[in-house]
């Protein structure tokens, strides 16, 4: 959340405040529910603030156009599901990564027009590196977990090891997911997870190596 936090404090807002929360908030969800109905490049502003039952001014106290919006609500959402992103480890991929990959293409689906308007071709490239930077530390602490039987720190850094795995694992991931979320989902969450889950069983093998 620190790409959020930071431009928040750029704005003047104070995220100590309940009532700033609150507001951005109710203007995340806003557009959440308004882009199930439209693509994101035909909601405005005033659409956002209207559904979120706030002024315009007070709209712009938080951000500077609905995109600015849809990188903040996408953020959060990826923060909120990160833990779905698959653990890969040392050995063969769990059972469980099924149900993990089910997990995070259902929420794409959920939410795709979102999802289409910042992962797209014109969309933000701070989502798509927020996404990769938080997949690549799922996946190295999930390596990390399988290999040691230890979960990481608590105050794990946001910059990992260099770590090849981790770092195909997210991108594989994203550019799955990206080619997926533009061709309108063709294909059901369940399928995909299907599909997805042999590629990772195929990079981490028994032995450890990704020869």
């Amino acid at each position: 959340m620190a790409l959020t936090r930071d431009r928040d404090r750029d704005r003047g807002g104070d995220l100590g405040d309940p009532r700033v929360r609150r507001t951005q908030a109710a203007l995340r969800h806003a557009l959440i529910d308004l882009v199930q109905d439209r693509e994101l490049s035909r909601i405005s502003v005033a659409d956002v603030a209207e559904r979120a039952g706030v002024s315009r001014s007070t709209f712009y106290d938080h951000f500077r156009d609905v995109h600015e919006l849809a990188d903040a609500a996408c953020t959060a959402m990826i923060d909120g599901l990160i833990e779905a992103i698959p653990n890969p480890g040392a050995g063969d991929v769990p059972d469980t990564t099924t149900g993990t990959l089910l997990t995070f293409f259902a929420h794409l689906a959920e939410h795709a027009r979102l999802y289409r308007g910042v992962l797209g071709p014109e969309g933000s490239a701070r989502v798509v590196d927020h996404v990769r930077r938080r997949a690549t530390v799922a996946a190295h602490v999930g390596a990390h977990r399988t290999a040691t039987g230890d979960d990481a720190p608590a105050d794990y850094p946001a910059q990992t090891p260099h770590d090849v795995p981790a770092a195909f694992t997210a991108g594989a991931l994203i550019g799955v997911a990206t080619d997926w979320l533009q061709r309108g989902c063709p294909r059901p969450p369940a399928e995909m997870a299907a599909l997805t889950r042999p590629l990772l069983m195929a990079l981490y093998r028994g032995d450890g190596s990704t020869d």
